[in-house]
């Protein structure tokens, strides 16, 4: 059996993540991949993937939606809220001095300076995210298709991201049941 993972861990590894989470629940998944897969090994790639996009479907944002399901997982009720409290702990006390104090600097050339160079970084970090579930969740002609579909919905209607993602459920489960139905025949 496997050894039981440590609350004050679970704390640990989310406010890691949240100490380093600029930019939102889109560049979680790399922090958590290197945190909670390759060096705490608590969870598999695919795992954390799957909860990622689970995460993204569910209302609320992404960072604390999947640190409630990992916690969950890893210790159940107790580790949700643990992941919870990590991954909130410093964007909380952040936000609550930040906003003291940005009025008096909005305006200062070095301060705009520090948000681009912070924003350049969030597009990276994003983009390092896609190609990391890009690698784990296209495989195949059959999910490039549904890929390709999905997004030109995206980019051109105003459907919501959660009605796609919710759509392509029943849609893969189906694709997935004829293309074992044509296997088996």
């Amino acid at each position: 059996m496997e050894k039981e993972v440590n609350i004050t861990d679970i704390f640990l590894a989310f406010l890691k993540a949240g100490l380093i989470l600029l930019g939102g629940g889109y560049i979680i998944l790399p922090i958590l991949q290197s945190e909670i897969v390759d060096k705490r090994k608590w969870l598999t790639s695919e795992e954390l993937t799957d909860y990622y996009a689970l995460s993204q479907s569910l209302p609320g944002l992404i960072a604390i939606n999947i640190s409630i399901l990992v916690g969950y997982k890893l210790r159940g009720k107790w580790g949700a809220i643990a992941g919870v409290l990590g991954i909130t702990f410093f964007a909380f006390w952040a936000i609550v001095i930040f906003s003291s104090v940005f009025t008096q600097f909005a305006s200062n050339k070095y301060v705009q300076g520090a948000f681009l160079g912070i924003g350049i970084a969030v597009v990276v970090l994003i983009i390092s995210a896609v190609r990391e579930m890009w690698n784990k969740a296209v495989k195949g002609f059959d999910s490039i298709v549904l890929f390709i579909l999905a997004f030109l919905i995206m980019l051109n209607t105003d459907i919501s991201p959660a009605v796609v993602i919710i759509s392509a459920i029943p849609i893969g489960i189906l694709w997935n049941l004829i293309k074992q139905r044509r296997m088996n025949d």
